[in-house]
């Protein structure tokens, strides 16, 4: 980043409230964008076509396949995401672009200058900037990811999308959505609009029940999986089947098997997507090139692989809260064939216990980080505990090359998997080049 974008990411972070504060304060309400969008002329309200993404697991996997199959469709897409892994750019993606820093500095710049001092938070000035983007700059299609919940998120001022979708819920982020599945999944719920399709993913059940029944109070014809649309392994990858297509396709780039929901998520989206049109082939096409960092990626070059001997592979999952554990976990069982290493690292917020005891049966040692940089880290020593108490033998190490340079020290090749915050694989990311 030029040093003009670094030093208005700073003012702002400075200036606006960086903390969300408890569900019952305004900070979770939508009046401070509201009031800033109107004053910018709504921007929000001259989006193309809008695909709304919530859920508390996969969301980002399944907004990254929707760009890839629009893009391999000959179609141009405005996406906005959070958090990012390394640059804050990476949120904001105009018309299939990265969005450049001396465009990024200017609409922040203009946000901070229409705002003119009015509390507001980073995150609703960000999205703001967003908003403004994509209104100015021609596309075909506009995906948004939430950020927190769905109900009060800022991606919710944009009124009239045409789908919306919810991928897998769980608990995670208990201060803010509530104690509950049910709680949690209202909220996501929020996203619902009446008369437009709404996409739903893998549910538990009492999430599932509280989807239907604000989708049955508010109008949304529902789209459920295993329902009114499935995607399923095949022997020669998956099979998606809608109410309109029926499509023998390649499995999805991103490794995991929970991939096939999240590529079947949106492939049931891109269905219901008015003025989609796919061209022969696109989907597959698609599907063969996403492109999402950090969602049990294989690191295959950088300084990090470098350490490593002949026969070692790293790993890197940005995953946090126990549902991601449980997927890692079933990767986990698939990797019997070598050995297991963690390295952790995690915020004071999570659950490191019920994040790693899915992995607990394969792993065979665990180094504990305590994340550079970050404001509200686990203390590695906490992490490292927590560990030991679900079987897991683990110690503390200073960083991550410290953690690989001890744990290449201590054995047969194997995997190593670096995992338990998206600010940690940030770090690795940068630190990895």
């Amino acid at each position: 980043m030029t040093p003009r974008i670094e030093a208005v990411l700073s003012r702002l972070g400075g200036l606006h409230p960086k903390r969300i504060d408890t569900v019952d304060s305004s900070t979770l309400q939508l009046d401070r964008i509201e009031r800033l969008l109107a004053a910018l002329g709504n921007p929000q309200d001259r989006l193309p076509p809008v695909i709304h993404v919530a859920g508390t697991n996969g969301k980002g996997s399944t907004v990254a396949t929707l760009r890839a199959c629009i893009e391999a469709a000959g179609f141009c897409v405005h996406v906005y995401t959070s958090p990012h892994l390394v640059r804050f750019n990476e949120r904001i993606r105009v018309a299939g672009a990265l969005i450049e820093d001396d465009s990024l500095a200017d609409l922040l710049e203009e946000c901070e200058r229409i705002n003119a001092g009015a509390p507001i938070t980073f995150f609703e000035v960000a999205t703001t900037a967003a908003f403004l983007a994509f209104a100015r700059t021609a596309a075909d299609f506009a995906l948004l990811e939430v950020g927190l919940g769905g109900r009060n998120d800022t991606t919710n001022v944009v009124r009239c999308p045409a789908v919306t979708a919810i991928t897998p819920v769980s608990l995670d982020h208990q201060s803010f959505l509530g104690d509950t599945v049910a709680a949690i999944a209202g909220e996501k719920a929020g996203i619902l609009k009446p008369g437009v399709p709404a996409v739903i993913g893998p549910q538990q059940d009492d999430a599932a029940a509280v989807i239907a029944a604000r989708a049955a109070e508010i109008g949304a014809p529902l789209y459920r999986w295993q329902s009114e649309w499935r995607c399923d392994p095949s022997a020669t990858g998956m099979r998606f089947g809608g109410q309109r297509w029926n499509l023998d396709l390649p499995l999805p780039s991103l490794a995991g098997a929970h991939q096939i929901a999240n590529a079947g998520t949106a492939i049931a989206c891109l269905e219901r997507l008015p003025g989609f049109s796919p061209p022969p082939g696109a989907l597959a096409v698609g599907l063969r090139h996403i492109d999402w960092p950090a969602r049990l990626q294989r690191l295959r070059r950088g300084p990090l692989v470098r350490m490593l001997p002949a026969g070692w592979e790293l790993w890197l999952d940005g995953g946090h809260n126990p549902a991601a554990g449980a997927v890692l976990g079933e990767a986990a069982m698939g990797w019997r064939d070598a050995p297991l290493d963690l390295i952790v690292g995690m915020l004071n917020t999570k659950d490191a216990a019920g994040f790693l005891a899915p992995l607990a049966p394969y792993a065979r040692h665990l180094h504990a980080v305590t994340i550079p940089g970050e404001e509200n880290p686990h203390p590695a020593g906490e992490i490292a505990s927590a560990a030991r108490t679900i079987g897991i033998a683990a110690r503390e190490a200073a960083s991550v090359a410290e953690a690989l340079r001890d744990i290449i020290g201590g054995g047969a090749p194997g995997r190593v998997l670096i995992c338990g915050s998206l600010h940690l694989a940030g770090v690795v990311l940068a630190e990895n080049g």
